[in-house]
């Protein structure tokens, strides 16, 4: 079967797809930017033919210190970080009102293996529907996320997609600026670019592997 990479924007696609040149059965897309997009992109992909995996992939935000800009982070959690509701005791996740789910757990052992391949960080990526601007905002989802390595805007979306059509799900991020205030000029893009790239050079064995599997 095929394998489904679902990024958000041109130029991630363009990285990833060059890493993955040579492999076999891998379709790259950009699906749009934010959760609705990225979930109506790759269900639309899903059902347009048999997949094996889908894989989240582009650049993120990442928690300091443990994800500095240039790093990569492989999601062994991917979890809407603000689906639910605030009351006067704080925000209620989804969940906890008694419907839905915030959460989807990537396979362990692939996990494990794109980590071992691509030297990775493995932990929480969290999606949110409005990047993090402040210091507060991200002490706040650090405190109510202690495992959480980067934030993004699909990685649920996509997860979201994967399940409905049965299909086992992956995230993988390259940092391109610390969660918390916002500042165009410490960005890192083109680095993270180039971090992705680089990471999926690695990480393409794997994924071949697992589509034997």
């Amino acid at each position: 079967m095929r394998i489904l990479v679902a990024t958000a924007v041109l130029v991630e696609r363009d990285a990833v797809a060059r890493a993955l040149a040579g492999a076999r059965d891998v379709e790259v897309i950009a699906a749009g930017v934010g959760p609705a997009r990225a979930a109506a992109a790759t269900a639309t992909a899903l059902a347009a033919a048999p997949h094996g995996l889908v894989v989240s992939a582009g650049i993120a935000g990442g928690f300091l210190p443990d994800a500095p800009v240039g790093s990569l982070v492989v999601a062994d959690e991917i979890t809407a970080a603000d689906l639910g509701a605030e009351t006067a005791d704080g925000f209620v996740p989804v969940t906890e009102l008694g419907f839905g789910t915030v959460s989807h757990r990537p396979p362990e052992a692939l996990v494990r293996d794109a980590v071992a391949a691509t030297g990775a960080r493995a932990g929480a990526v969290l999606t949110v529907s409005t990047v993090t601007g402040t210091a507060a905002r991200a002490a706040l989802l650090k405190d109510r996320h202690p495992t959480a390595l980067a934030e993004a805007m699909e990685g649920f979306g996509v997860a979201e997609a994967a399940a409905v059509h049965g299909v086992p799900v992956l995230e993988i991020r390259a940092v391109s600026n610390p969660v918390g205030p916002r500042d165009r000029a410490a960005w890192r893009i083109g680095d993270a670019l180039e971090a992705l790239a680089e990471g999926f050079g690695k990480l393409a064995p794997v994924l071949e592997s697992w589509n034997t599997v």
